[in-house]
C-alpha cells in the first residue's frame, strides 16, 4: 500500500480553491458538496460557473497567508507556475494541506475518486498514477451502495450515545449494530421509511426483543454472476444463511458474507435429496431464529423455481418475505447465443415450458404451442427431446423447424448447437448434452447459428 486513505474532519473548517480554470471549478464544486467553509480565490477574474456553484464571492486575486488561517485543504489550479510556488507556500505555512492539480510530485495529497452518500464517504485511490482506473473503479462500486446508506449512518449517529447507554458490553453493541445495518432497519431506510427505520433500531433496543426474521427469494440469474441484479447482490451480501440450489454457481456464492452459513438443498434429474416440503420447513425454521435468509434459485424464482409454492409456505406461517427477480435461464441463454425470442419477421410469440411436469399435471397443449410464428423455450428438455420433438410434430410444428440447445449458458463452458426438430432427440445424444440446457423452438432458433456447432447436416446424414 503506497498510499494511506485518512478521513479529515472537516467541520468549523474552511477550503481554499485557487484558479479560476476548468479544474478548479471541478475542485470547487467539490468542496462546495462538504461541510467546510468554501473560499475561493481566481486571479484572472471569477469563472461564469462560479454562482451555480456557490453563492459566497470570488475573489480575483492571489490569496495571503492570512486567507489560509484556519483551512485544512488548499487546491491550487493555477497555470503559473512561479506564482502556484507562492501560493504552496503560503497555504503550508499556515497548516493547510496542498494538492496541486495534476501535479502529484508537489502535492501533499491526492484527491481520491469519491462516492458521497452523506455521513458515508468511499475513496478510492491510485496514488495519482492513474485517476481514469480510480474513476471506472469508483463507478462499479457506486452502483453496489444504495443512496439511503448515508441515511442508515445518520441514524445510527443519532442514537450511538443511547446505545452506549442501553448495552454497555461491547460484544453486544456489536450484535446490535450488525442487526440493525443489516437488519430490518436497512430495509426500512432503502424503501425510504427512514422514520420506520428509526423506531425499528429503538424496538432491537428493548429489552428481550428478539431480532425478526426475514426470508428473500433471490433470483441468482443463469450462472455469470454479473446478470445479478444490484437488489439481489445486496441482499446476498448482508444474508445470515442462504439456501441454494445446484444450479447456482460458485462465482455467484463467492459475493455472500465468508460467515455466512449455506445450507444445499440442490436437485437433479431423479435426485431430490431434500424433498421440497422439507426446503419450506428449513426456510420457516431460520426465519423463526430471527435470521436473515436468502433462498437462492438459479434463474429466477417464479419461473419453474418453486418460488410461488415457497412464498405460500412462508405467508401461511406469518414470515415476513420478500422477492427479488433473477435474469431467468430463457432470457440469459437465448441472449447469450444471440437468439431473439422474438422477432418481428419470425416470432410474434414465446412461451416458457416445462419439459418436466409435477407428476399427475395435465399434459402440455401442444396444438396451441405448433404455430410458424411461436417460439418456444423449453427449460429442463433435454433429457425428454424426443418426446417433446414427437409431441409437436404430431401437433402440426413442421419437422424442419429450427432448435437450438444452449449447454451452461452464460458461463465459460457454455455450448450451444442448433439443427432441426426432427433430429432433437439424436441432436441431444450425439453432443452429449448434460448438464444446464434450454431447448429453443422456433424459425428465432435459426438465427444462432453463426455461434452454434453446426450439426444438422451430419446428424440428417
Amino acid at each position: 500500500m503506497n498510499v494511506f486513505l485518512a478521513s479529515i474532519p472537516l467541520d468549523g473548517r474552511s477550503a481554499i480553491v485557487v484558479g479560476g480554470g476548468e479544474m478548479a471549478v471541478a475542485k470547487a464544486r467539490l468542496i462546495a458538496k462538504t461541510s467546510a467553509l468554501l473560499k475561493w480565490f481566481a486571479p484572472g477574474g471569477a469563472p461564469e460557473e462560479a454562482a451555480r456553484v456557490t453563492d459566497r464571492k470570488v475573489e480575483t486575486r492571489l490569496p495571503t497567508r492570512a486567507d489560509f488561517e484556519g483551512a485544512a485543504l488548499a487546491f491550487v489550479a493555477l497555470s503559473d507556475d512561479e506564482g502556484a510556488q507562492g501560493v504552496i507556500a503560503e497555504a503550508r505555512a499556515a497548516g493547510a494541506l496542498v494538492n496541486v492539480v495534476d501535479r502529484p510530485e508537489l502535492s501533499d495529497f491526492h484527491t481520491p475518486a469519491l462516492i458521497d452518500r452523506g455521513e458515508v464517504v468511499v475513496g478510492i485511490a491510485t496514488g495519482g498514477s492513474a485517476p481514469i482506473l480510480a474513476r471506472d473503479v469508483r463507478a462499479r462500486v457506486e452502483a453496489a451502495l444504495p443512496d439511503s446508506l448515508g441515511v442508515l449512518a445518520k441514524l445510527a449517529g443519532d442514537i450511538r450515545e443511547t446505545v452506549k447507554q442501553a448495552v454497555p458490553n461491547a460484544l453486544a453493541r456489536r450484535r446490535f449494530w450488525e442487526r440493525a445495518f443489516r437488519g430490518r432497519p436497512k430495509d426500512l431506510a432503502t424503501a425510504g421509511d427512514v422514520s420506520g427505520a428509526r423506531r425499528e433500531m429503538l424496538r432491537l433496543l428493548n429489552a428481550g426483543a428478539a431480532p425478526q426474521g426475514v426470508v428473500w427469494l433471490v433470483g441468482a440469474g443463469p450462472g455469470d454472476p454479473e446478470l445479478l441484479t444490484l437488489k439481489a447482490l445486496r441482499v446476498l451480501r448482508d444474508a445470515d444463511v442462504i439456501v441454494h440450489d445446484r444450479l447456482v454457481s460458485e462465482a455467484v456464492l463467492d459475493h455472500a458474507r465468508r460467515d455466512a452459513r449455506r445450507i444445499y438443498v440442490g436437485k437433479a434429474k431423479g435426485d431430490h435429496a431434500v424433498p421440497q416440503d422439507q426446503i419450506e420447513s428449513i426456510l420457516i425454521e431460520e426465519a423463526l431464529k430471527g435470521q436473515r435468509v436468502v433462498r437462492l434459485k438459479g434463474g429466477d424464482p417464479f419461473v419453474f423455481g418453486r418460488g410461488g409454492e415457497e412464498l405460500e409456505a412462508l405467508q401461511a406461517a406469518g414470515i415476513e418475505a420478500h422477492v427479488i427477480p433473477g435474469v431467468t435461464a430463457a432470457l440469459g441463454c437465448a441472449a447469450a447465443a444471440g437468439l431473439p425470442l422474438t422477432h418481428r419477421d419470425h416470432a410474434q410469440a414465446v412461451t416458457f415450458v416445462t419439459g418436466q411436469a409435477k407428476p399427475g399435471s395435465p399434459e402440455v397443449d401442444w396444438a396451441a404451442l405448433s404455430s410458424a410464428e411461436h417460439t418456444l423455450a423449453v427449460y429442463m428438455g433435454a433429457g425428454q427431446a424426443g418426446r417433446i420433438a414427437d409431441r409437436l410434430i404430431e401437433a402440426g410444428r413442421d419437422p424442419l423447424t429450427p432448435v437450438t440447445v444452449v449447454v451452461n449458458g452464460t458461463l465459460p463452458e457454455e455450448r450451444v448447437v442448433s439443427g432441426r426438430l426432427f433430429e432433437l432427440e439424436l441432436l441431444t445424444t450425439v453432443h452429449a448434452v448434460e448438464g444446464p440446457s434450454m431447448l429453443f423452438i422456433g424459425r428465432t432458433a435459426a438465427l444462432a447459428a453463426s455461434q452454434a456447432v453446426e450439426f444438422s447436416e451430419g446428424v440428417a446424414a
